[in-house]
């Protein structure tokens, strides 16, 4: 179980050999990755963004991640996970995060993999400010995160 929270790029498929390598030694026999990237356009496909900045909190972001992992150890039977979360100016298509999830059968790494995700679009402490031409703003939760955050359990906050 593995979080990282770095301004330094990752190589994806590094980091995902790696984990499987890892994960197969532990008894798995799926994992299921995850890989985000700062979009070259908003979630509404109306504005171009240049680049996108990440803040978060030292301390408190890697806590909450731990939480949120161990949250996911409790509903999964899981060989292992991996959670890297970058900050700091990311231009367009520069990798956000990567989510690894290893269990003996694929519906339990896909399932984790995907909560793994939903919480941390909810309740990660990060805060997100796009570039575009029109400007930097900062970027307000979806209430579509909300929706399938709550599909697990999670409440809204």
């Amino acid at each position: 179980m593995v979080v990282r929270v770095q301004s330094e790029d990752f190589d994806s498929g590094a980091e995902i050999a790696s984990f499987e390598r890892q994960a197969a030694l532990a008894g798995a026999g799926a994992v299921a990755t995850f890989t985000g990237l700062v979009r070259g356009q908003d979630g509404a496909g109306e504005a171009t963004i240049g680049a996108m900045t990440l803040e978060h909190y030292p301390g408190m972001t890697e806590r909450q991640l731990e939480t949120i992992e161990a949250e996911a150890q409790k509903r999964w039977p899981l060989a292992g996970t991996l959670i890297i979360h970058r900050y700091g100016r990311l231009e367009a298509g520069a990798r956000i995060v990567l989510v690894c999830a290893a269990s003996s059968h694929r519906d339990a790494a896909f399932e984790a993999c995907s909560f793994l995700m939903d919480w941390l679009k909810t309740k990660a402490p990060f805060w997100k400010r796009e570039e575009t031409p029109d400007g930097a703003h900062w970027v307000e939760a979806k209430a579509s995160d909300d929706t399938r955050a709550e599909a697990w359990g999670i409440p809204k906050p």
